[in-house]
């Protein structure tokens, strides 16, 4: 679009071109039937839109501007009027000469703790005030506010507010906000509240403290919206009173979020330099920073930071009277275990020596083997060894060995009784030896049956 002074709507001329986004182009225009400067945004309707979806956004962003109209608070950029031109809504609002708090972020770095209290404490007095009047804004985010060189600061971009008694003309499936300071429960498809402000809120002053929003910074849309909906926000690096007031504002849950007034009383009380009065409220409930019992400490792991919350700065207020002190259990005295090494040697000990008595004692038992008879008295023979027990009678048998004289030597033939052993015990076999030859000739002699 030109700007060499085109003129819209019969009263507002266009002068330069201040800004653009996603949603539209900001410019400074001229209101010449009063006299004033003003801003007017003017919406881009997408080429691929049919005529009934840019009807659609057309009337959205009527109803938009109606909304906006009828918040009137010092913080809050006011809307004038809605026009039309060339098929195309645009919202006449008040001009600021400031800079964006996206672009002093970018320009200067992170901001100290009192100067981002500051900025929250007016932005959320604007936010509580559209509260009230039943507007959600469903876009807080650092773009969206404005730092006027006076200190000022003042809340833009009314134009995909909601109204809670208006009819909702919204296009399906049309996610209404940047995704890095989404709320979890919007990224869930889930109807944006005032408690999803708050949570924006705390999304953008958390950038301004931190260097980057608590979901981190990504081009990857879809990742941010999974890391969102999850709610695991990076750990914070810094503590402090101003830690503790955006840690509850950044709680998971919408119910334990404190409400965009009492947001706007604690970012107060940090910015004149007094300690925020946390009692009642709830304490931080996000996934990836857990809430602390009293007198605990907690260490949140993430994966490339570490970050050790201290009782004092992450659960209440370190006062007399709101919590008790710390005392520490009695130190524990080492145990000694000696006397029980001492018995479980021992009787290791017996057990070995015991083992070794019975198996000498079985070694001792075993039967001897038969090929090396024990030597017996040269005038007898050997009678069978029986045992107590009651045995079966066998009938013997007799065997003759007929001798064999030699010229120098006769043997004598013994008869050799051999019983066989009963079933149920063992018999050592009956032997006999060879005794000396005698001077006169021998007879066989009978050995005991």
């Amino acid at each position: 679009m030109s700007t060499d002074g085109r003129l819209i709507a019969e009263r507002y001329r266009f002068l330069d071109r201040i800004g653009s986004g996603a949603m539209g182009i900001v410019w400074r225009a001229q209101d010449e039937r009063l006299g004033r400067i003003v801003a007017i945004k003017q919406l881009l309707l997408q080429p691929s839109l049919d005529a009934t979806e840019q009807d659609e956004a057309i009337q959205r962003a009527m109803r938009e501007g109606r909304i906006a109209a009828k918040l009137h608070h010092p913080n809050a950029i006011a809307v004038y009027d809605v026009v039309e031109e060339n098929g195309a809504p645009c919202l006449v609002m008040e001009y600021l000469p400031s800079d964006s708090l996206a672009d002093t972020l970018s320009e200067h770095g992170p901001l100290d703790d009192l100067e981002v209290a500051r900025i929250g404490a007016q932005a959320a007095a604007a936010l509580a005030a559209a509260h009230a009047a039943g507007i959600v804004h469903r876009d807080v985010k650092p773009g969206n506010v404005l730092l006027a060189d006076s200190g000022l600061v003042k809340i833009t971009d009314f134009g995909i507010s909601r109204a809670s008694d208006d009819v909702t003309v919204t296009k399906t499936g049309l996610i209404a906000g940047t995704p890095a300071y989404l709320a979890p429960e919007i990224a869930r498809g889930q109807d944006p509240s005032a408690a999803s402000d708050v949570f924006s809120l705390g999304s953008t002053l958390y950038a301004a403290h931190e260097g980057e929003p608590p979901f981190g910074l990504s081009e990857n849309t879809l990742g941010v919206l999974h890391a969102v909906a999850a709610g695991r926000i990076n750990p914070p690096s810094q503590e402090g009173p101003l830690t503790d007031v955006l840690l509850r504002l950044l709680n998971y849950d919408p119910a334990d979020r404190p409400t965009m007034a009492q947001a706007r009383d604690l970012l107060n009380a940090v910015a004149n330099g007094r300690p925020p009065t946390l009692t009642g409220l709830r304490p931080a409930s996000t996934p990836g920073v857990l809430p602390l019992g009293p007198a605990t400490a907690t260490t949140v792991l993430d994966s490339d930071r570490t970050h050790v919350v201290r009782p004092n700065n992450r659960t209440h207020p370190r006062t007399a009277d709101a919590l008790p002190p710390v005392v520490a259990p009695p130190p524990r005295k080492p145990s000694n275990n000696l006397p029980l090494v001492i018995v479980a040697v021992t009787l290791g000990l017996l057990l070995l020596i015991t083992i070794l008595l019975v198996a000498l004692d079985v070694f001792d038992t075993k039967q001897k083997d038969p090929a090396t008879p024990p030597a017996t008295n040269s005038s007898s023979t050997a009678v069978p060894t029986t045992t107590t027990a009651p045995v079966t009678t066998v009938p013997t048998t007799e065997r003759t060995v007929e001798t064999t004289e030699e010229p120098t030597t006769t043997t004598r033939a013994v008869t050799t009784t051999t019983t066989p052993p009963p079933t149920t015990t063992s018999q050592k076999p009956t032997q006999t030896t060879t005794v000396p030859p005698a001077s006169v000739t021998t007879t066989p002699v009978q050995g005991n049956g």
